[in-house]
């Protein structure tokens, strides 16, 4: 029996992938469904769909198809990522049910999989949220296992290359996108977005709506730092009278508007999926002002019609779809700046 405080109310890895640039994202019902930000969503998909085309729930699919990026043991998501500038990576993750049941874990070290602690803290404790070492603590008497502490070879070379030129002073605002010092780069040197989110929402054949979101947050963050990504209404929000959706890019700014929350509101309101991530954008745009232009941020959502849609600041953010057997693919995200 599920004990927890309430918040408010693709067959395979070898399914198709190809881009499609300015798909048209909000088209007729489709029902079960399954989407996530970047192109890591297509392996996250097919995990994904493996729950989804056998009938099996929403909140199921989720968790199965973050946990293959957050195995991947790369530079961007789970414990071969980027780490703090101290030199250790800390994870954060959030899942929500139809039912309006929700889980997170922040600050999380050593543990390979943290959606899957997170759904422990929702099934099995009366708390929505823990932290450091409480939610490690949980996670061991859970039965995960503690891993080791050691970098992916793309993660140790790429804060080698931060620590030259750190130069780390604890001075409020010192940091900034241009030298890379900020909460954390905007970009990787090759010019791609530093995308270190992966977020999922979906609806099983049921009609019924899930979605988690994982992170290693940003890339050489100050040690502490929290950002969207474990916090329901801002990185994840479910309402399954509406729709779902979730965020990636800085954190911070997606806090300042409750992103995901906003979406759902704007959903509700009769905006379509792709209109109402594109509203998110705008009022971050018009809090930021000039600054906006340094920064990511993108929204994917659905609707409880199967619709879809995203939008993002900045041109680069993609986001995958999954809706059949052979329908894997990825959308190149609409942009304002």
């Amino acid at each position: 029996m599920l004990h927890r405080r309430r918040f408010l109310q693709l067959g395979s890895l070898g399914l198709t992938s190809f881009s499609f640039a300015g798909f048209r994202s909000a088209g007729a019902a489709r029902k079960p469904i399954v989407i996530s930000t970047w192109d890591t969503g297509i392996a996250a998909n097919a995990a994904a769909w493996q729950v989804l085309r056998n009938g099996g729930r929403a909140l199921d699919a989720v968790e199965k198809g973050v946990m293959v990026t957050e195995a991947s043991q790369n530079c961007c998501v789970g414990l071969g990522a980027n780490p703090d500038r101290d030199g250790f990576v800390t994870l954060d993750s959030c899942i929500m049910d139809e039912h309006a049941n929700c889980g997170s874990v922040a600050f999380l070290e050593r543990i390979k999989h943290p959606v899957s602690v997170a759904r422990r803290v929702m099934e099995k404790t009366p708390h929505v949220m823990l932290v450091g070492s409480g939610a490690q603590q949980f996670a061991v008497a859970e039965g995960f296992p503690l891993e080791p502490q050691v970098l992916s070879p793309e993660a140790d070379k790429a804060y080698k290359n931060w620590l030259l030129k750190s130069e780390y002073k604890p001075v409020i605002n010192i940091e900034n996108s241009k030298n890379q010092t900020a909460y954390a780069p905007t970009r990787f040197e090759n010019g791609e977005w530093n995308h270190d989110t992966i977020g999922m929402v979906a609806m099983d054949a049921q009609g019924n709506l899930s979605g988690s979101c994982t992170t290693s947050g940003m890339g050489f963050k100050m040690r502490g730092r929290l950002g969207d990504s474990p916090i329901i209404g801002a990185g994840l929000f479910v309402d399954n009278e509406v729709g779902a959706a979730t965020a990636t890019g800085q954190g911070e700014d997606v806090i300042r508007i409750c992103g995901s929350h906003l979406v759902v509101e704007l959903m509700r309101q009769g905006h379509s999926p792709e209109n109402a991530c594109k509203k998110a954008v705008e009022r971050i745009i018009r809090i930021k002002g000039n600054k906006a232009k340094d920064i990511q941020v993108g929204f994917i959502a659905i609707n409880k019609q199967g619709e879809y849609g995203g939008y993002c600041i900045q041109k680069g953010f993609n986001f995958a779809v999954c809706y059949a057997d052979d329908k894997n693919f990825l959308v190149d995200g609409k942009y304002i700046l």
